[in-house]
C-alpha cells in the first residue's frame, strides 16, 4: 500500500466522487483514490508520504488531532468535519468517515467535499442572522458582529470591517473594525488608498491583491453596501495566512452578504428617520409638541417624587407673521432656525427646548429652587432673541413675548402648566411684547 500501483479493486475506488484514503498512525497518506485531485487539487502521487495535517487548515489541526486519538483508540467517526487548503489556496470543507484498523495499524477514511453545502448554509445563515439582528432594537454594532461571526466561519477574516460613507461630506467612517494588528482608522475621504476607498470608488465587489492597494496583507476581499442607487459603505475582509487565498466564489458570497447588510442598514436608517420625524420638528430639530409634553410629564414625576420645582416658559416671536409675509417663507424658516439655536444657548443641557408650532416655542427649566431662577432665564432669552438677525441678506428685528408657569404653584399636570404659560405669554404680547409675564402675577417689563 506504499506503492502508487493499485490492485484491481482500487480502480473501482477511483471511480468514486469521494476520496478514499489510508493513513498510518501519524496521519501520513499511504494510499489515496483518484478523487483527491478533484477535492484537494493534488494528484495521488503528490499526497503520498505527506500528512493530513500538512494540508489541513491551521485552525482545525488541534481539534482534528484530538479526534484522531479517539478514532485510533477504537471509536469510529462517521460525520466529523474540518477544513483543508486546496492546492490553489482556497478552503475546502470536508466531512469524514474514519475507522482505525488495529490489525493493519492503519486508519481508513472517506472524505466528502461539502464546500458547496457549507456555502449554501452560510448564505442562509447570513440572511437569517442579518434579518434577525436587523429587527433587534436599534443595535447596528450587534448586526455587524453577527455578520462577522457568520462569515468568519466560512472565510478567513483576520481583519473584518464595515465602513459607512457620508456622501454629503465625502467621508468614510469605520463603524466596525476587528483586526489584531491595526487600530480602527480615522474618518477619511474615499479617495484615500485603502480597500474601503477602492470598493466605494468602483462600486463593485473586488478581490484585491496587495500590489493594487499597497498593503502588506495577502488578500483583501471587499463588497459595496448598496441600497437602490445609493452607496452606503463597504464591507471588507482581509487575512494574513500565507497558504490561503480568496476566490471568485468568496467574492460572490461577500457580495450576497453585503447586499443583505445594506438592506438592513437602510431599514435601520429609515426607522430612525421615522422615529425622529415622529418626535422632532424637522425645521429646527427641536422636540415637537408630543415629545415636549412627554418630557414635561417625566420632569413633573421627578419633581413630585423629590419635592422639586420646575418652570415652563412659553414664547412666540413678535412680528413674525409680518417678517414671513414681507421677506418670504425661506427667510421666515431661517429666522426660526436661528431662534432655536439661540434658545439652546440660553438653557442648561438638562433643560428642554421645544417647538410647539409656527413661531411658538416652549422651555422646561428643570429643578429650580425659586421663581427668580426662571425669570433670570426669561431675561436671558429676551436679550438673546432680541438681537438683530442677519438672514438671507436682510437685517431683521424681532423679539419674544414670554409667559412663565411654575410647578407646583400654577398647575399639577403638563397641560395645566403649558396652558397657564401660554395665557401669560398672550398677556405679555398684548402689553407690547419683548417682555415676560409670570402666570397670575403682575406684569414685569424686561425692556
Amino acid at each position: 500500500m506504499t506503492s502508487n500501483r493499485h490492485p484491481p479493486h482500487d480502480k473501482l475506488l477511483d471511480l468514486l466522487l469521494d476520496v478514499v484514503c489510508v493513513v498510518d498512525k501519524d496521519g501520513r497518506f499511504l494510499s489515496v483514490s483518484a478523487a483527491c485531485e478533484r477535492v484537494f487539487g493534488y494528484r495521488p502521487d503528490e499526497m503520498l508520504g505527506r500528512t493530513a495535517f500538512e494540508l489541513m487548515h491551521p485552525d482545525d489541526r488541534d481539534a482534528s488531532r484530538a479526534l484522531v486519538q479517539r478514532i485510533n483508540s477504537g471509536q469510529p467517526s462517521h460525520d466529523h468535519e474540518n477544513r483543508y487548503i486546496h492546492k490553489d489556496g482556497h478552503i475546502v470543507h470536508i466531512m469524514w468517515s474514519a475507522q482505525w484498523l488495529e490489525a493493519e495499524q492503519v486508519r481508513v477514511g472517506v472524505a466528502r467535499d461539502i464546500t458547496a453545502r457549507k456555502r449554501a448554509e452560510a448564505m442562509q445563515a447570513a440572511l437569517y442572522a442579518v434579518s434577525e439582528a436587523a429587527h433587534a432594537v436599534g443595535d447596528l454594532h450587534k448586526l455587524y458582529s453577527r455578520v462577522h461571526e457568520v462569515l468568519g466561519s466560512l472565510l478567513p477574516a483576520t481583519h473584518f470591517s464595515v465602513a459607512l460613507y457620508d456622501a454629503a461630506n465625502d467621508q468614510l467612517s469605520v463603524a466596525y473594525h476587528v483586526d489584531p494588528s491595526t487600530p480602527s482608522p480615522s474618518p477619511m475621504p474615499p479617495s484615500t488608498t485603502t480597500a474601503h476607498g477602492e470598493v466605494i470608488r468602483r462600486a463593485e465587489a473586488l478581490l484585491l491583491t496587495p500590489e493594487a492597494i499597497n498593503q502588506h496583507a495577502l488578500d483583501w476581499l471587499g463588497a459595496p453596501l448598496i441600497s437602490g442607487t445609493q452607496t452606503l459603505g463597504a464591507l471588507v475582509l482581509q487575512h494574513y495566512s500565507g497558504g490561503v487565498r480568496y476566490t471568485e466564489q468568496d467574492k460572490a458570497l461577500l457580495q450576497f452578504v453585503a447586499s443583505q447588510l445594506a438592506a438592513a442598514i437602510e431599514r435601520k436608517r429609515t426607522h430612525t428617520r421615522l422615529e425622529f420625524l415622529a418626535q422632532y420638528d424637522q425645521l429646527t430639530e427641536l422636540p415637537n409638541r408630543t415629545l415636549f409634553l412627554d418630557r414635561l410629564r417625566s420632569a413633573l414625576q421627578r419633581a413630585k417624587r423629590d419635592a422639586l420645582q420646575l418652570a415652563v416658559l412659553y414664547l412666540d416671536m413678535d412680528h413674525f407673521k409680518q417678517i414671513n409675509d414681507t421677506f418670504g417663507h425661506t427667510t421666515g424658516d431661517l429666522l426660526l432656525q436661528e431662534v432655536a439655536r439661540r434658545l439652546r444657548q440660553c438653557v442648561r443641557e438638562s433643560d428642554t427646548v421645544g417647538r410647539l408650532g409656527g413661531d411658538e416655542f416652549a422651555v422646561i427649566v428643570d429643578n429650580i429652587g425659586r421663581q427668580e431662577d426662571a425669570t433670570l432665564v426669561a431675561e436671558k432669552m429676551i436679550v438673546a432673541l432680541s438681537a438683530p438677525y442677519l438672514l438671507d441678506g436682510h437685517r431683521l428685528i424681532s423679539a419674544p413675548s414670554l409667559g412663565i408657569a411654575l410647578y407646583p404653584g400654577h398647575g399639577q399636570t403638563e397641560l395645566q402648566l403649558v396652558r397657564c404659560a401660554d395665557e401669560a405669554m398672550y398677556v405679555a404680547k398684548r402689553s407690547g411684547g419683548k417682555r415676560y409675564v409670570v402666570a397670575a402675577q403682575p406684569l414685569t417689563d424686561a425692556d
